[in-house]
């Protein structure tokens, strides 16, 4: 099992909190108001209350923020993330959801990971759930798959165990730079949702034929 610092309290944390202490995680919850930290980790049950600007306690820091400010929040910590895996679970998505407010040749993992310091390896995962697909981690009996991008092997095997501990599927998309493949499936889904699905809990998986 993995030791689990959310920076982040909002729909995204819950769900990650929640599966990750089902799943015998141990989990730090982090925020800029120290009180909503606490409720979170109250409310999930069994989480702890860290404090924003010191070093993270887990092995895994998720940024379940919004992505305006998440490499904010990584330059913020700095160092404090050395030998830490930062998981980046963000969408770079434009507010009408026709595009990305990257530059056309990077993602928004790619623009975390340069704002990270030197030892800290970014893997991106989680982006194309729903935070309640990600909380309810069964859709008809069917473990949800996580695509998973990144540079370091150790640290997307850290992530894959992690996405198993939760009972979901871990499906490894390669590089870094497939996280932008992986934030335009996230456009695509808000695409479907707005356009044929009509409903919010849409999802993309991977079925395998034999």
């Amino acid at each position: 099992m993995s030791s689990i610092s959310i920076i982040g309290v909002g729909n995204m944390a819950t769900a990650l909190g929640g599966r990750a202490l089902a799943g015998g995680n141990t989990v730090e919850i982090i925020g800029r108001v120290p009180a909503k930290a606490q409720a979170l980790a109250a409310a999930v049950g069994g989480a702890t209350a860290g404090t924003l600007g010191t070093a993270p306690a887990g092995d895994l820091v998720v940024l379940a923020v919004p992505y305006a400010g998440a490499a904010a929040v990584v330059r913020e910590y700095g160092d404090a993330l050395h030998g830490k895996v930062v998981v980046d679970v963000t969408n770079p998505i434009t507010p009408d959801f026709t595009g990305f407010v990257t530059p056309a040749d990077s993602s928004g993992a790619q623009e975390i990971a340069g704002a990270a310091p030197a030892g800290a390896h970014v893997v991106k995962a989680f982006n194309t759930l729903p935070c309640d697909v990600l909380a309810a981690g069964l859709v008809e009996g069917r473990p949800v798959d996580v695509f998973i991008a990144g540079d370091d092997a150790q640290a997307k095997a850290h992530v894959s165990a992690f996405v198993e501990s939760l009972g979901m599927r871990p499906m490894d998309a390669g590089a870094l730079p497939m996280a932008r493949a992986l934030e335009n499936a996230t456009l695509l889904q808000l695409g479907l949702i707005t356009h044929s699905a009509k409903k919010p809990n849409l999802f993309l998986g991977v079925s395998i034929l034999s």
